[in-house]
């Protein structure tokens, strides 16, 4: 077995210190990335074009709110590492379950939810984008101290 390619930088001219190309057949973007206290989000598809897409990263040990959307759909798929998903109808009706790579969960609107990493864990989220989709959260319980608040 051979060993893994190291990453070569990019050669798409578009991605040129936050410039944004458009030509006849596909529109070049930088992903955008938002700090969290337990990890992070590689935004790729903002909604702009009716729908979102993040990679997620969690650090073992950490946990996303306990949360539900108003309206908010999504898919999420585990692309690496060990998640518990904790979801119901309501906060005192949750079921745990363990997901690995490739394991993958639909969370419709008004299911609470949150998810726990047991290892450092990669997720792929694609959800719709309504108007004010980055607000539309309910936080139930936060570790971070962000309960009751929406902000991304």
């Amino acid at each position: 077995m051979s060993a893994p390619h190291p990453a070569k930088p990019s050669t798409n001219p578009f991605l040129q210190a936050g410039v944004v190309a458009q030509n006849a057949d596909a529109e070049h973007l930088r992903a955008a990335v938002q700090d969290k206290p337990w990890g992070r989000e590689v935004i790729y598809a903002d909604g702009s074009n009716g729908y979102v897409g993040k990679l997620i990263t969690v650090l073992a040990g950490q946990a996303l709110s306990l949360q539900l959307h108003n309206r908010k759909d999504e898919t999420i798929c585990v692309v690496s590492g060990e998640i518990v998903l904790e979801s119901g109808s309501d906060a005192d009706s949750l079921e745990s379950t363990t997901m690995l790579a490739g394991d993958t969960v639909h969370i419709p609107p008004m299911v609470v939810h949150r998810i726990r990493a047991v290892t450092d864990a990669v997720l792929a989220e694609v959800s719709t984008a309504e108007i004010g989709w980055r607000h539309d959260v309910v936080r139930l319980a936060d570790d971070y101290g962000r309960t009751g608040t929406s902000a991304p």
